[in-house]
């Protein structure tokens, strides 16, 4: 699982941002966000997963538009564990943002307004997750550009990556 052990390596390096406390922030407001709307860990590790792919793709769509500098940036600015509606205007239209909530609510039998509503907390946890791979010097994000990797024949699958970690935490 590539991905994940990326994030361990982040969390072992010295030279990278990521810590244990960090990964444990990251993990308790995702169990938090799963608590306070009554999802079972199934239904979270789906919504992650899913919302994980299209943030992918979204971040390779502002990549080719304005190189890693954008991408840098955009995780940097809205990477976080707090709710943050301008993170998920960043990254999708209003049209994709529905589009997004529908689909995965016709996978998790959510509500489509909930997970819509979800997304503006989910999005910066999953953006701070993928800052945390950013070494101390700033110049550079392994765990970033793995993800964003569209030449890895492995999945990339946050809501595993994420399930693994909490495993450690």
């Amino acid at each position: 699982m590539g991905l994940f052990d990326q994030i361990m390596g982040a969390i072992a390096n010295p030279n990278q941002q990521a810590n244990p406390d960090q990964m444990s922030d990251i993990l308790g407001t995702v169990q938090q966000i799963a608590s306070n709307n009554n999802l079972d860990a199934g239904t979270g590790e789906t919504m992650v997963s899913m919302l994980g792919g299209h943030v992918r793709s979204a971040l390779q769509q502002q990549q080719a538009a304005g190189g890693d500098s954008q991408v840098a940036a955009i995780v940097n600015q809205f990477g976080g564990i707090g709710s943050n509606p301008a993170a998920v205007s960043a990254l999708f239209s209003p049209d994709q943002q529905a589009q997004i909530a529908t689909e995965i609510a016709q996978r998790t039998g959510l509500p489509a307004g909930t997970v819509q509503g979800l997304l503006a907390s989910l999005i910066p946890i999953l953006l701070n997750l993928l800052g945390s791979g950013k070494t101390l010097e700033g110049n550079s994000n392994p765990l970033l550009n793995n993800f964003l990797d569209s030449n890895n024949d492995g999945n990339v699958d946050l809501g595993d990556a994420m399930r693994l970690a909490s495993r450690f935490m």
